[in-house]
């Protein structure tokens, strides 16, 4: 039998419940049982989930109240990031072996292009089972995959068989496979465009397909144009292995709710500091700032605003935000998170007159000196080493 002709070959490979299965490899004893790893116990929210507390209906981005209600069993553990991005390094590590068109998509999931690599390693199938037995053998970690023509289908595909599956969509056989999966299973689709497209009678992939283009159009404007050409296997973005960072960020979910406007406002100088340190490490400044405020009854809210100038700065991350505070009900209601992050950015530097507006009586060239000590003494000591003395106690912990 002949081997099929791939004029693109494109993976999508997801680590499966890559958390918790780190988790089990540092404590075997944990195998079998539901692992769920977030924030605090009494207001954070799941991170991931294994599988067996999947099956009490615990999933990621989940309050973890709502887990502990449905896995009350469950061994519930804290996030540990640095574990997780040296385990993250291991799997990618092999993924680079295999074709330098690796784009990742997060810690544990990746687009992988390997339309060239089959003179060195075998027709694209044999490549994908070559990549998942490596991960496991080499990292203890199961993969789903997926392969397919484009970066749309294999998303799909490596959703399908989970965990530790392999689908493969053969070039010809896009539109078969599509057809008959259900809307819901379209990458990028939330469930209020899933209600409309339910509206309109769509209720596969094959339907949407079906529907007239215009009439998409009309209804949903150019992001209907772009579903009816994905729905008829039309994608044509290629793996991008050096996509640029789009925004930078930080938020916390607080163990109390927040009641006042000046509890708030220290909170905002925290992650406007920590955000501005994050940005210059990456040679980075940015114009659009925006600010996310989560209510104790879980309605969020954001509110940006894009400045005239380039910054790096956290006293000028810190003053935007809290005007943009303003146009929110923080201190009317209470709030349970905070955020604040910065988009368009750029490697240029932040000019001297975007810093003369918050800090007349200082230099560009101080204000440099000042964070660059700053970013010093947090490189040596940790992000916590140093914070502004509003945010400290009589005791000098974190208030």
């Amino acid at each position: 039998m002949n081997s099929p002709t791939w004029q693109k070959a494109i993976l999508h490979l997801d680590v499966d419940a890559f958390y918790p299965s780190v988790e089990v490899l540092d404590n075997p004893e944990l195998k079998g049982k539901p692992v769920i790893v977030g924030g605090t116990r009494a207001r954070g929210v799941v991170s991931s989930a294994s599988y067996e507390a999947r099956t009490f209906g615990v999933h990621s981005a989940q309050p973890v109240a709502t887990a502990i209600r449905l896995c009350p069993k469950g061994i519930f553990l804290p996030v540990r990031m640095a574990r997780y991005k040296e385990v993250s390094s291991q799997v990618f590590k092999i993924f680079h072996h295999f074709t330098p068109l690796v784009e990742p998509l997060s810690i544990d999931e990746a687009f992988l292009d390997v339309t060239d690599s089959t003179r060195l390693f075998g027709e694209p199938k044999e490549i994908a089972a070559t990549i998942k037995r490596m991960v496991q053998e080499e990292t203890g970690l199961t993969i789903s995959a997926g392969l397919a023509p484009s970066k749309f289908v294999a998303k799909i595909a490596s959703d399908l068989e989970k965990p530790d599956g392999l689908t493969v969509v053969l070039p010809g056989q896009v539109q078969a496979f599509l057809n008959p999966l259900p809307i819901d299973k379209m990458w990028g689709v939330g469930k209020q465009t899933q209600s409309r497209l339910h509206g309109l009678g769509i209720r596969t992939i094959g339907d949407l397909g079906r529907f007239p283009a215009k009439a998409l159009e009309k209804k949903l404007g150019k992001q209907g144009v772009k579903m009816h050409q994905l729905a008829l296997g039309i994608d044509e973005r290629d793996v991008c292995p050096f996509s640029e960072i789009k925004s930078i960020g930080h938020e916390e979910t607080f163990s109390q709710d927040i009641l006042e406007e000046a509890a708030a406002r220290k909170e905002i100088l925290f992650l406007s500091q920590k955000v501005a340190r994050r940005m210059r490490r990456k040679g980075l400044s940015g114009r659009t700032i925006t600010l996310k405020v989560k209510y104790n009854d879980f309605v969020q809210v954001t509110r940006s605003v894009t400045l005239p100038a380039l910054t790096c700065d956290g006293y000028i991350l810190f003053a935007t935000a809290c005007g943009l505070m303003e146009k929110t009900d923080v201190g009317r209601k209470p709030v349970r998170l905070l955020g604040v992050s910065v988009s368009q950015l750029s490697h240029a530097s932040a000019p001297a007159e975007q810093l003369s507006l918050f800090q007349e009586n200082e230099t560009l060239s101080k204000r440099k000196d000042l964070n660059a000590a700053l970013d010093s003494v947090s490189e040596k000591f940790g992000e916590d080493a140093l914070r502004p003395a509003t945010l400290l106690t009589e005791d000098g912990s974190r208030s």
